[in-house]
């Protein structure tokens, strides 16, 4: 059998593969028809202190080879997460990070500090990048100081595995990688979506509500290939990629450009099950090419 195992931090995640924040719910909605306990890991939809409503309808649109959001980070609030999917979570075969969007610096030290004595949550990912929030998110992902603050801080609360998750809206991705690498971060997540828009040619207004919101799916994966590729260059911690990896080949692709691990994202919309098929598919890749662990393709680009 090939060895699938991969190390973020203090975790062991049976494989690479784990479904990306806001896209399969808390986890345990899923539960009844996916086999949870296949996949590598479920990063929570994002958390803050307080419930948020997030933004006015509409808020999804639908794009060439991908989509927008601009959900703004609706959430039920950590305390209500700890009291109501917890106790399911806790008891899931497989490992649970929850994904943390903080309106202040302050407010990531709250949500951490709430989750850090209960069962149930492995691990953290930061998530410093949101573009469709008016306060933090990108602010926070664009500015090396606020990473570096946000990281150090959080890393002082806990021993838990810390992800800081990047945004691709910047000049140079790998400044704020190193920022998270040396205030601590045990693995970064690349990336989150890009700014995008989209209007209505009859009505002549914006399709969303905001007006500008974050490009995900197939469209993106290029992009999310080279930022990748770019981070894996100047750090040594793990990459977590992300960007419209929707079957095996993508998911290759990713390894060989520097990602230890891989996050599904805006394909659980069109089959939840893509996570566990491409679980089985790099389980075959291996053993098709002879290799032994999924590590061996991790940077193993040939240039």
């Amino acid at each position: 059998m090939v060895n699938t195992a991969i190390k973020i931090g203090p975790l062991t995640l049976k494989n690479p593969v784990i479904v990306a924040s806001g896209t399969f719910g808390y986890g345990d909605e899923c539960k009844d028809y996916v086999n949870l306990s296949n996949l590598g890991g479920i990063i929570t939809k994002s958390l803050s202190f307080h419930p948020r409503v997030g933004n006015p309808p509409p808020r999804i649109v639908e794009t060439a080879s991908g989509m927008l959001n601009s959900i703004g980070l609706a959430n039920i609030g950590v305390k209500k997460f700890i009291n109501e999917k917890l106790p399911c979570l806790k008891n899931l075969q497989t490992t649970v990070i929850a994904n943390i969007a903080g309106s202040t610096i302050e407010e990531y030290y709250e949500i951490v500090s709430a989750l850090e004595h209960h069962e149930g949550i492995h691990g953290y990912e930061i998530n410093v990048s949101c573009p469709n929030v008016k306060e933090g998110g990108l602010s926070f992902g664009i500015s090396c100081d606020a990473t570096k603050e946000i990281t150090k801080g959080v890393r002082k609360i806990t021993k838990k595995a810390l992800i800081v998750k990047l945004t691709p809206n910047i000049t140079r991705i790998s400044d704020v990688a190193c920022v998270a690498e040396d205030e601590g971060a045990d693995a970064v997540s690349v990336m989150n979506t890009v700014v995008g828009m989209a209007v209505d040619v009859r009505t002549w207004k914006p399709k969303l509500s905001t007006i500008t919101g974050g490009l995900s799916g197939p469209a993106i994966k290029p992009i999310a290939l080279a930022k990748v590729y770019e981070v894996a260059r100047v750090v040594k911690i793990p990459i977590i990629g992300i960007g419209g990896i929707s079957s095996t080949e993508d998911a290759i692709e990713f390894f060989l450009v520097g990602a230890s691990a891989i996050q599904i994202g805006t394909a659980n919309f069109i089959d939840p099950n893509i996570s566990i098929k491409i679980v089985d598919g790099i389980q075959q890749y291996c053993e098709d090419k002879n290799i032994d662990s999924v590590t061996q393709l991790v940077g193993a680009l040939k240039v």
